[in-house]
């Protein structure tokens, strides 16, 4: 063997011996891991592929109690994302209020924290068929959290805080008037607290919020789609046909109304355009599309229709939320006799509003509610049911003027950033 060779034949060997130790290593369960399948020892525990910046990330499917305070009840399978950036990182828990996958949080970003990523108990993959109605309630939801952070409390020693989105905000004041210390810090996006079933305050915001102009096209829109209903009707069953939508829960017809009067909640909620209103001549094809986009038909179709059941029985049980504003359309309407959002909750269950629940959870946070940052878009539907912080409460409310349900920290200007990041160092010292 000449030396060219025999120098090829060893390079040749050692990467080789190189990538069987990357895959022994990469096979062997690391520390992390190790841990917790300690803390959970009766979940099924997965590496899977590392969020951005993460150094390793797990999904854990626990076997959470359906009843925590009577295990003997059963369980359901709870997907939960842990990623890893160090034991001497802060770690964020976001409280999705829907289902989730691992996506990263703002917060985690801007904190460089580790993450718990926990889909909300009877949503997504976490959902157990059939749903025992009774057992989708806040304060069991709660323990999920409590649980699930107490346990990793025990690895992750440095400042928690909390973070969620819409729904998922919601929950995570919930869960901090529920347990002040589980969390050093919250940190809610565009969260409302919701007084009643039809809270009156999003109808008096969508007939005030912007000007009076693009309110009124709102309503002009409304009304052509309405006006020439059989057309769009007719774009919309061309638009099902090609997405391989069924409406059979919703009959078209139907849903076309609920989604007009949907549609000055949506405008304001996800930041509409007056300027990209269609005007009253516009065609079919444009009054369907338009409508289509700020409202999104698919809401109603039959798989959505089934995937939202847990939504709406929240809601009408403890959540509380919206109704529709008849007024602008009340003499086009043919099908749609109710403001209540009702029609949309499961039908084989007795629902029963409990009106002192968020009461209790907005009393709370308004009145002693420390370290909690809120973020807000002023425009969106949702801000009319925003918490107002009384003084002498550590906490911050950051409301984007012009801003909608997509506001996040990176939209405010950089004095009010620095603010924020500001507040937050100095609460997580």
């Amino acid at each position: 063997m000449n030396r060219k060779t025999f120098i090829t034949a060893l390079l040749f060997f050692c990467l080789n011996c190189f990538a069987a130790a990357a895959q022994e290593l990469k096979e062997a369960p690391s520390n992390l891991q190790q841990r917790l399948n300690e803390l959970f020892p009766k979940a099924i525990i997965t590496r899977i592929e590392n969020l951005e910046n993460y150094t390793e990330t797990y999904q854990l499917v626990l076997e959470e109690p359906l009843d925590h305070k009577h295990p003997e009840k059963g369980t359901f399978q709870h997907y939960i994302y842990l990623s890893h950036l160090g034991f001497d990182r802060p770690t964020v828990i976001e409280t999705h209020g829907y289902n989730t996958e691992n996506i990263k949080s703002e917060v985690s970003s801007l904190l460089q924290a580790n993450q718990v990523a926990v889909e909300y108990r009877f949503y997504g993959k976490s959902r157990p068929n059939p749903i025992q109605w009774q057992y989708l309630a806040n304060d069991q939801a709660i323990e999920d959290y409590h649980d699930i952070v107490t346990k990793l409390k025990k690895i992750y020693s440095r400042k928690w805080i909390s973070t969620g989105i819409s729904k998922g905000g919601e929950t995570a004041l919930i869960y901090k008037s529920k347990y002040p210390n589980d969390v050093d810090v919250a940190m809610p996006y565009v969260a409302p607290l919701i007084n009643t079933c039809e809270d009156p305050r999003t109808i008096q915001h969508t007939r005030t919020v912007g000007t009076l102009e693009c309110r009124d096209k709102i309503t002009t829109f409304q009304r052509a789609v309405l006006k020439n209903r059989e057309v769009v009707l007719a774009v919309f069953q061309e638009y099902a046909t090609e997405k391989k939508m069924q409406f059979t829960e919703v009959p078209l017809e139907e849903a076309l109304e609920y989604a007009v009067l949907e549609f000055p909640f949506s405008f304001w909620q996800w930041g509409g355009k007056c300027e990209e209103i269609p005007s009253v001549n516009a065609s079919a094809k444009d009054l369907f599309d338009y409508l289509n986009k700020i409202v999104g038909v698919r809401t109603y179709n039959d798989k959505m229709f089934f995937a939202y059941l847990p939504s709406y029985y929240q809601h009408l049980s403890e959540l509380g939320y919206y109704g529709f504003d008849f007024e602008p359309v009340a003499d086009l309407l043919t099908i749609v006799k109710s403001s209540s959002n009702a029609r949309f909750a499961p039908k084989d269950v007795v629902i029963k509003y409990n009106p002192k629940y968020i009461k209790k959870v907005r009393k709370y946070v308004e009145n002693r509610g420390d370290r909690i940052l809120y973020i807000y878009g002023g425009y969106d539907t949702w801000f009319s049911c925003s918490p107002t912080p009384q003084p002498g409460v550590d906490a911050l409310k950051m409301v984007l003027p012009q801003g909608s349900h997509s506001t996040r920290v990176k939209d405010f200007t950089e004095n009010d950033q620095d603010l924020i990041m500001d507040t937050l160092m100095k609460w997580l010292n």
